[in-house]
């Protein structure tokens, strides 16, 4: 009888640079850009992530989204306020060669598919303008929304998706790109009652929307970069979740992972249900929308009165959570990911990505050893899923012994 290794393949560790959005001030970093890069990649050397995840955005002075309306923040650690040229590149190169870090991959998180045309206009010409940043950093992939246009109804998105954002696709293939979509509903990303904010929010979307893209020819181009928070803010599992593309014919679309987990709150969904909160939420004064964008911000309430985020590591370990799809069950997460989709572990990016409220701190020094914490326990907790697939299934599976008890079961609850 032939005898297989034991070979555990751990998975490639990475971090989203919002985690700090100013790591370096802003009147350093508006006047040299690509500071912000530099130090950056110092600091997760310091913390001990290989790899980042560089988060590109409209800067704050030309974005339509005002930073008091948002949840989370986003970062414009790669300022694209002028081109990113070759010469920015082997700055940004040199710096990642002297501080041994790499680059998994590019993010720009914004609504694609916005109502407004001159709006969406520009978040494309950005969206164009990060692809050739990640053609010269050597990167292959870019990692944002689909989004919505609220106006329309979700077949009519489809549409529109077909007409809009195909081109994107074809650019990104131009380049030798793939673009990689989270999937979070962006529940918050305005005051009306829509719920699912960004069309690729589950396996069902994703399926209906690659079966676009191939009939354009960019069905290579579109992938998946899934978050399981979203996914336990939805009610799922991602046990499930990935059996049900693998029964489809659909393992492949998962293409990296952002790390970020979700407590649910019970009190929350006794009171309101997982559609969140739906009325009297301050987002609306005297019967219409506020003008006051902090108000605003009160629409992110559909999603916070139920749960909120957790940076991998810092909440308790709790099986009755993880059996109730009320928490991220992470060891099951990187088993089922190995048992169900079709990767190669090896090569897959895991991005760490903080959105822990209370641990929010834009304080380098207070907010270092969080980080450094939670990628050790991702970390760890990747490489005993790795330890337990290769023992389980590649060593005594070649040797005919059988493996011990059940496991978590897909479809049960």
């Amino acid at each position: 009888m032939s005898t297989i290794p034991f070979t555990p393949k751990p998975m490639k560790l990475s971090i989203l640079t919002a985690a700090l959005q100013e790591l370096t001030p802003r009147d350093k970093r508006d006047a040299d850009p690509d500071l912000a890069i530099e130090e950056w990649l110092q600091f997760a050397r310091d913390i001990g992530s290989p790899n980042i995840q560089l988060s590109a955005a409209l800067h704050p002075t030309e974005s339509d989204v005002p930073a008091e309306a948002m949840l989370d923040p986003v970062a414009n650690t790669l300022d694209l306020r002028q081109p990113f040229d070759k010469q920015r590149a082997s700055r940004v190169l040199a710096a990642m060669r002297e501080t041994g870090v790499g680059l998994s991959d590019l993010g720009y998180f914004d609504n694609m598919l916005v109502a407004d045309a001159a709006a969406r206009r520009k978040k494309h010409d950005f969206m164009l303008r990060v692809f050739d940043a990640a053609v010269l950093l050597g990167t292959d992939a870019v990692c944002g929304f689909v989004g919505r246009n609220p106006q329309l109804e979700m077949d009519q998105n489809l549409v529109m998706f077909e007409e809009v954002f195909i081109p994107l696709l074809k650019e990104a293939k131009a380049r030798g790109l793939t673009y990689r979509v989270e999937q979070c509903p962006m529940p918050g990303w305005n005051v009306l009652d829509r719920w699912h904010n960004n069309i690729a929010y589950a396996p069902g979307p994703w399926i209906a929307l690659h079966k676009i893209c191939e009939r354009h020819g960019v069905g290579d181009q579109f992938r998946i970069h899934y978050d399981p928070s979203h996914a336990i803010l939805m009610g799922q599992d991602t046990r499930s979740l990935f059996q049900y593309l693998k029964d489809e014919g659909y393992g492949f679309l998962i293409g990296g992972f952002h790390v970020k987990g979700q407590v649910v709150d019970a009190r929350g969904v006794s009171a309101w249900g997982y559609g969140g909160q739906t009325m009297q939420r301050g987002d609306w004064i005297d019967g219409k929308p506020s003008p006051n964008p902090a108000d605003q911000a009160n629409a992110w309430k559909k999603q916070i009165v139920l749960c909120e985020h957790e940076l991998p590591g810092t909440a308790r370990h709790d099986p009755l959570a993880y059996l109730q799809n009320r928490s991220v069950d992470w060891l099951d997460h990187q088993l089922a990911a190995r048992e169900l989709l079709s990767i190669d572990p090896a090569k897959t990016f895991l991005v760490v990505e903080h959105e822990y409220p209370p641990a929010r701190i834009q304080d380098k020094a207070r907010l270092a050893p969080i980080l450094k914490g939670s990628l050790a326990f991702v970390k760890a907790i990747d490489e005993a899923a790795a330890a337990m697939y290769s023992l389980q299934q590649e060593v005594m599976k070649s040797q005919g012994i059988p493996v011990q008890g059940v496991g978590r079961e897909a479809y049960r609850s």
